[in-house]
């Protein structure tokens, strides 16, 4: 198995509760894993551990063979892409295009190739006639896909995504189906949902929460 994310003994608590329990997971770094869980069991937090969003309050992370408290968050954003539960947390700027080149911008890359990866990534997503739009106006399903697809522009090694289905229709669930499907074997994905159908159709390993733990693998 090539192991990208490893918890060891890993403790999270917040305010003297305890949010996850002595967690001890490998992640393979090319195949879909999905967590399941009721509402409160620990989900999100163990995904945001895991991308160094949350600090573990106890225990080791390694993402890639390197402990993620000795790296910075521009290198963790490198590695892993998260996306959140709620796109108006992620969405900052005015437009679709200045969502899309924000990080390229950052990282000096060329406009011309910044054109070119945002152009195939409207492609991907079907967004082609939203490129100038305005991200206030967007409904939630739009904002979904364009926080999906901010993140994936970055070509990370591994995704974190949670509950990427919410606010997606049929037809555009089924296009994220595409994208996962065409993610398979390249890059790793941790999915994040209560989507037991969207589950069943992508996932290589199923791991269930409950009450802070893991409880089935």
């Amino acid at each position: 198995m090539k192991e990208y994310i490893k918890m060891q003994n890993v403790n999270y608590e917040i305010k003297g509760r305890e949010i996850l329990k002595n967690i001890n997971l490998s992640l393979n770094g090319k195949k879909v894993t999905s967590l399941i869980g009721p509402n409160g069991s620990g989900k999100t937090t163990l995904g945001k551990l895991a991308t160094g969003i949350y600090k573990c309050s106890s225990g080791k992370i390694k993402l890639d063979n390197q402990y993620i408290s000795k790296l910075e968050l521009s290198e963790i954003g490198e590695k892993i892409g998260y996306l959140f539960q709620n796109p108006d947390k992620q969405i900052f700027t005015p437009t679709v295009y200045e969502e899309l080149a924000f990080s390229l911008k950052y990282k000096g890359i060329e406009k011309k190739e910044i054109d070119r990866r945002i152009d195939y990534i409207l492609e991907v997503f079907n967004m082609e006639h939203m490129k100038k739009a305005t991200t206030f106006f967007l409904s939630r399903g739009e904002k979904q896909r364009l926080a999906l697809a901010a993140v994936v522009i970055n070509n990370p090694e591994y995704l974190v995504l949670d509950e990427p289905t919410t606010g997606l229709d049929t037809h555009r669930k089924e296009k994220l189906s595409i994208l996962i499907e065409s993610l398979r074997g390249k890059i790793g994905v941790l999915l994040i949902s209560h989507d037991i159908k969207f589950i069943e159709k992508h996932s290589d390993r199923i791991l269930e929460m409950k009450e802070g733990r893991l409880k089935n693998d």
